[in-house]
Formats: C-alpha cells, sequence, structure tokens
C-alpha cells in the first residue's frame, strides 16, 4: 500500500531489481570485509616485520655499544702497560743505585757534593717511574712472606717460619703487576 491508502502494484521486474541491488550490496559488503581481513593481515605483518626490525636495530647497537666500552677498556690497559718493557730495561739502574746506597761505608766515603748529585738524580728517576705507575716493593724484615710479590734467595735458621730475615734486593710494581719481585731470605 501507498502512503496516501491506495494499493500499488508491485512488478516482478521491480522485486528482481531490487533483489539484484541486495545482492549487490551482499556481495560488496563480503568483498569489503574480504579486503578488511586482508588489510588486517598485511597490517598484522608489516607490525610483526617493524618488531624484528626494530629489536634487530636494538640488539645492534647494543653490541656496539658494548664492542666499544669493550675496546676503550682494552685501550686502556693497553696504554696502562705499554710502558712495561721500557719500565724493565731502566730497573737495574734503579738496583745498582740501591746497591751504592746500601753500601753505607763505601757511600760516606765519597764525596757530600758528589753524593747529593746522584741521590737527586736517583729521586728524579723514582719520581718518574712514580709517576708512570711504578710502585717500589720494600718489604720489611719480620713481614710475611709472599710469593706473588718476594722471591726468597736464601733460608737462613732462627726466627718465625716462612717471615723475611732479610731484603737482598727490592722489587717493582706496575700498575699492581710485579715486574720484578723482591729478592728477600726468609727464616726457615
Amino acid at each position: 500500500m501507498a502512503d496516501d491508502g491506495r494499493e500499488t502494484k508491485i512488478e516482478p521486474d521491480d522485486v528482481k531489481s531490487e533483489l539484484s541491488d541486495l545482492d549487490d550490496s551482499v556481495v560488496a559488503e563480503e568483498s569489503a570485509a574480504e579486503a578488511i581481513r586482508k588489510l588486517r593481515e598485511k597490517l598484522n605483518v608489516c607490525q610483526s616485520e617493524r618488531r624484528e626490525y626494530l629489536e634487530g636495530w636494538q640488539r645492534a647497537k647494543a653490541d656496539y655499544v658494548n664492542t666499544r666500552r669493550e675496546e676503550e677498556a682494552a685501550r686502556a690497559r693497553f696504554l696502562k702497560f705499554s710502558r712495561e718493557d721500557a719500565i724493565k730495561d731502566i730497573l737495574p739502574a734503579l738496583d745498582s743505585f740501591h746497591s751504592a746506597f746500601g753500601d753505607k761505608a763505601a757511600w760516606e766515603k765519597v764525596d757530600l757534593n758528589w753524593r747529593m748529585g746522584v741521590q737527586y738524580i736517583y729521586s728524579q728517576l723514582l719520581a718518574a717511574l712514580l709517576k708512570s705507575g711504578v710502585t717500589l716493593v720494600d718489604p720489611k724484615p719480620g713481614d710475611a712472606f709472599d710469593e706473588g710479590r718476594h722471591e726468597s734467595v736464601a733460608t737462613v735458621p732462627g726466627g718465625a717460619t716462612g717471615t723475611i730475615a732479610e731484603v737482598v734486593q727490592k722489587g717493582y710494581s706496575l700498575h699492581g703487576k710485579i715486574l720484578q719481585p723482591a729478592k728477600v731470605k726468609i727464616f726457615e
């Protein structure tokens, strides 16, 4: 019926046309839904790849930072001990100074001005080595013997076993690494 109260006659072609329009809209909705589904799948793949690439980039960046840090530490270690061979070559000269100073009778016979000059040269050399990280290993009699810092050259009777009886030659270390152990006599 029409809105004005009259009856309208429905023609078969009109029904076919409306059904065709309805079928087209259902097909259009189904193809739109399929397109949306495909786009969502593609979006999920893209997001997954994005996460994978981001995580890979973050790992690579962290690896780079760690490698750089390790290289800087290795460079610092290298610089810290790079002068080791040169310092080892100088140590016999220091030992000669210590031997000269240790022989009190002979040392006292030398002219005072000459002794002061030699002591000044020794102090300059020692100061330069100290500045480079060299420290003197100078144990005292009665100290405990330490294999890592001392070298036993003889044993003597008496005293507490395993303690230092006499220091024969001072030792040296570079940043805590023993370059030359102190040579000592220990009590047996």
